[in-house]
């Protein structure tokens, strides 16, 4: 069985212009998640699986499915507020979802085979994909063994401001132990650093292994974010802007021993829009995929 593709692309703005998910990035109008797909037909991925709010429905059909109809098939998935929180009364005034652990979650009912996880805005790379999709496809849907494409962090750290990452510890064999999430990320002249809310500075390589949000999954884990959302809502659901990261619901799960999660390093190079600053950066990066002939000047023609 093919594995599916879950894209994260549930956290936008309210207006099409300003969604940088869909900004135009290659030469041929081409979005990140135009390149996320090709990548993944080309791993041999069987179908592709947008999260998104229902009211961004329409505008992702008239991107997608006129270019996508005859190469992959295609799920919309609707992230909102009232799915999977087993009638817990949030705030009335809550309009942000509840984050990248809920997205996943949503995708319940829909996904029935092993599956990758990839946010909407990232560009990860052939050679992620290619892993990644052997690593599934050998993967029966009730394995608890899931996988996480690996970037070393000072490729993924942004010029123009602090980023969010996940930094991993792994055992001899290559399992996640571990995963900090860290949200205020400073690339350094040497190095990087992690200033918190606290106050408290933690000191970074560069080298360390970092989660950028691509995941491989089974269905097995859909009951298992169940309950790790469940403990979510009850410790914090009540906060306006707490949200549950896909890190999070996996590190408690491996805490748990409820599963294993293979690092996967990849050679590709990783690059996303954190900042608009990053977009040109974004686009020349691509161009030069292209003209080195690891992607066709037009994706779709």
């Amino acid at each position: 069985m093919k594995p599916t593709l879950v894209i994260l692309a549930a956290g936008m703005a309210s207006r099409y212009g300003s969604m940088k998910q869909v900004e135009s990035f290659g030469p041929a109008g081409e979005t990140i998640m135009d390149y996320s797909i090709y990548d993944a037909i080309r791993a041999g991925f069987g179908k592709v699986v947008f999260i998104i709010r229902a009211q961004h429905g329409e505008t992702f059909r008239s991107i997608f499915e006129p270019k996508l109809a005859d190469r992959i098939q295609t799920e919309y998935v609707y992230q909102e507020l009232d799915l999977h929180t087993g009638g817990y009364a949030w705030l009335p005034t809550r309009t942000k979802p509840w984050g990248t652990a809920h997205a996943v979650l949503c995708a319940q009912g829909v996904v029935q085979e092993p599956f990758a996880v990839i946010n909407a805005d990232d560009f990860y790379g052939r050679d992620s994909y290619a892993k990644l999709g052997h690593y599934l496809a050998a993967l029966s849907n009730e394995s608890t063994a899931y996988a996480m494409v690996g970037f070393t962090l000072k490729n993924t750290l942004s010029e123009h401001g602090t980023v969010a990452r996940g930094v991993c510890q792994t055992d001899a064999v290559g399992n996640l132990t571990d995963i900090q999430e860290l949200t205020k990320i400073a690339k350094l002249t040497h190095g990087a650093e992690h200033r918190g809310d606290d106050g408290k500075v933690v000191a970074l390589s560069g080298e360390e292994p970092v989660s950028m949000n691509m995941w491989g999954f089974t269905p097995a884990i859909f009951p298992q974010l169940e309950a790790d959302f469940r403990a979510f809502l009850a410790a914090k659901g009540a906060e306006m802007k707490s949200e549950a990261y896909i890190p999070m619901s996996v590190g408690s799960i491996i805490r748990n021993s409820q599963a294993t999660c293979q690092v996967l390093r990849s050679d590709s190079t990783w690059f996303g829009v954190t900042y608009r600053e990053d977009k040109p950066v974004v686009q020349a990066s691509i161009a030069q995929q292209v003209s080195s002939g690891a992607y066709p000047p037009s994706l779709w023609a």
